[in-house]
């Protein structure tokens, strides 16, 4: 029985998706795990214990406050900063924290401070733009950045990586194409005027380990999938959501017609309506735009629309028709009734919903 809302994390989806994923490498490829924001939503520092324990070969994070966060938890695989400020590369370095190097400025203010703090061969990651068109070095400088890396002994390269711009869209597959042959060439490029490490490769994303296998390389990074997304037209089978968010009515208004519900009056009442406030709003992460019959949950495993405009801290919904009593669960997701439906309603993506949902709410791992 639903008491209170919160976030029930299922574990054992969690290790299917993984071990799915798994499936789609060769033996000798590594698997990145993607912890930032929170894992998703998640609690990144309990879905990051639980992937070291299965065997995870990497993690990644966007900024260095949450990789921080994870080596203060313990964490002692390799962490990858994505986008990194410089003023916290001191940081990163005392966290042994491998950054993202992805422009001029980032590369000589890492170098700076690599050489201040008299560090040989510390490890970064080179980021290449193939097409995105968001960070990283024009693949046309492959060739001078490795020149200049070739002599700096302070910092070595691990990895020379890139990012997908549309894996997941089929329709789209000659640029994704063009992209892999883009990335491809940039690295031998690269290696022919870097000699002092071995770069490793990784260019895929959830949707392109699935839809281009061929580029997997020597490491692929998922996130979106390990939580049980892959956002792609033709769903994998093999994918399980792993986050069920669940509330309760608060109480029960029958209201006639005329009468409004919420903030401005945001619902009027056509008929007699039966209305059910949860205790569930914008500050947890359920946007305003889920109002005004865009979205719906699910109570006694019947849609009922979100009316009205969302509140801070609740939502009501039309329950007219459905036999319910206050105190009745409520499910605004999981599994079934998936979080991807629902931020499709409202013309977002998975990816924004369960990211925004709020720590106030309580996690629950199962």
């Amino acid at each position: 029985m639903v008491k209170e809302t919160f976030l029930e994390i299922n574990l054992s989806a969690l290790e299917k998706n993984y071990r799915f994923l798994r499936t789609k490498l060769s033996s000798k490829t590594m698997l990145l795990a993607v912890v930032k924001a929170f894992a998703y939503g998640n609690d990144s520092i309990f879905i990051a214990k639980f992937l070291e324990d299965l065997g995870v070969d990497y993690f990644a994070v966007a900024y260095i406050s949450e990789g921080v966060k994870l080596r203060k938890s313990g964490i002692k695989k390799p962490i990858l900063v994505l986008h990194p400020q410089i003023v916290n590369f001191g940081r990163a370095i005392e966290h042994k924290l491998e950054p993202s190097l992805y422009s001029e400025r980032t590369l000589n203010a890492f170098i700076k401070t690599a050489s201040l703090n008299n560090l040989l061969m510390y490890p970064v990651h080179v980021k290449f733009n193939t097409g995105l068109n968001r960070l990283g070095f024009e693949a046309g400088r492959s060739k001078s950045i490795a020149l200049q890396l070739e002599k700096e002994s302070s910092i070595c390269v691990k990895s020379i990586f890139s990012h997908m711009a549309a894996s997941e869209d089929l329709n789209e597959n000659a640029f994704t194409l063009k992209q892999i042959d883009l990335f491809s060439n940039t690295f031998e490029s690269f290696i022919k005027h870097y000699r002092k490490t071995t770069p490793f490769r990784h260019l895929c994303n959830t949707s392109g380990l699935i839809n281009f296998p061929q580029a997997e390389f020597e490491m692929v990074r998922c996130g979106i999938g390990l939580y049980g997304f892959d956002n792609m037209s033709q769903k994998s089978s093999g994918l399980v959501p792993i986050m069920s968010l669940k509330t309760l009515i608060s109480q029960i208004h029958n209201i006639k017609k005329g009468e409004s519900v919420g903030y401005n009056r945001g619902f009027i009442a056509k008929k007699p309506t039966k209305i059910a406030t949860l205790p569930i709003g914008h500050a947890d992460g359920i946007g305003r735009y889920y109002g005004n019959s865009q979205g719906y949950v699910y109570v006694n495993n019947q849609k009922a629309l979100i009316v009205g405009n969302v509140c801070m801290d609740m939502i009501m919904v039309d329950v007219t028709g459905i036999n319910c009593k206050e105190g009745d669960s409520v499910i605004v997701f999981d599994c079934f009734n998936s979080a991807e439906k629902l931020a499709e309603s409202c013309g977002t993506i998975s990816y924004e919903l369960i990211s925004a949902i709020s720590r106030r709410i309580k996690r629950r791992f199962v």
